[in-house]
């Protein structure tokens, strides 16, 4: 369970959101400039108040308060039992993908480490990637690479941004289904931000909908977003 209760400026930019995520798989939905990248920045603990950033609130995961700026609460982002995996993969230019991967598992024994990266692996469809350096993959196979790379260590939640960009509509679903099935029988939550309404409706999830910085409904998928369904529709509709 994560429990928000944000009210946060980022230069002229402001984002008010209070609301409790109870469903293991969560959608922000938004078009470009909503909030979404910074709602799931801060979730991660990246941004704190600075020259042009404001932050107030509270975040909890499971009760364990992450982020409270009344009592000077803010748990460092390795400390926060969380992974978040953007749109434009960061992985380490000096590393195979396997090393990339086994990048967080430092205090695992040897063994135990390469079975895991090689599950991870496995489960993104990228086992044979292991040897292949970052500049030598296409977009979609890095976005698989930092997607194993952030569940190596068993998160308790994973943050996704527009994670899914670089692959086919069909590579995409595939690995959507592969995933939701793995986190629930590993008890990861997951929160995904994207303007891409199918995301959505392809998982039965409960989506938060963002306006301007503003929460502006917050439920199923079908009830959320009833007008971008039809918007959809229309547009596949006979001309």
């Amino acid at each position: 369970m994560l429990e928000l209760d944000l009210n946060a400026q980022r230069g002229s930019f402001h984002l008010q959101v209070k609301c409790r995520f109870d469903s293991d798989w969560t959608v922000i939905f938004g078009h470009s400039g909503a909030g979404k990248s910074t709602l799931l920045r801060l979730l991660a603990g990246l941004d704190r108040n600075g020259a042009s950033n404001a932050l107030q609130g509270r975040i909890a995961l499971d009760e364990s308060t992450l982020t409270d700026t009344a009592n000077g609460v803010w748990l460092a982002p390795g400390r926060r039992r969380m992974a978040l995996v953007s749109q434009h993969p960061s992985l380490f230019p000096h590393l195979n993908v396997e090393a990339n991967v086994a990048y967080g598992l430092s205090a695992m024994e040897r063994s135990t480490r390469a079975k895991r990266v090689t599950e991870m692996l496995e489960l993104v469809d990228a086992t044979e990637l292991a040897n292949r350096r970052p500049q030598d993959l296409s977009g979609g196979q890095a976005q698989r690479v930092a997607l194993a790379r952030a569940l190596a260590p068993a998160p308790r939640l994973l943050l996704l941004d527009e994670p899914f960009s670089a692959l086919d509509g069909t590579a995409s679903d595939a690995l959507v289904d592969r995933l939701q099935i793995w986190l629930r029988a590993n008890n990861v939550q997951t929160v995904i931000a994207t303007h891409d309404a199918t995301d959505a409706f392809a998982t039965a999830a409960e989506v938060a909908l963002l306006r301007e910085g503003q929460l502006a409904a917050f439920g199923p998928a079908e009830d959320v977003l009833e007008e971008e369904r039809e918007r959809i529709v229309g547009r596949l509709g006979p001309h």
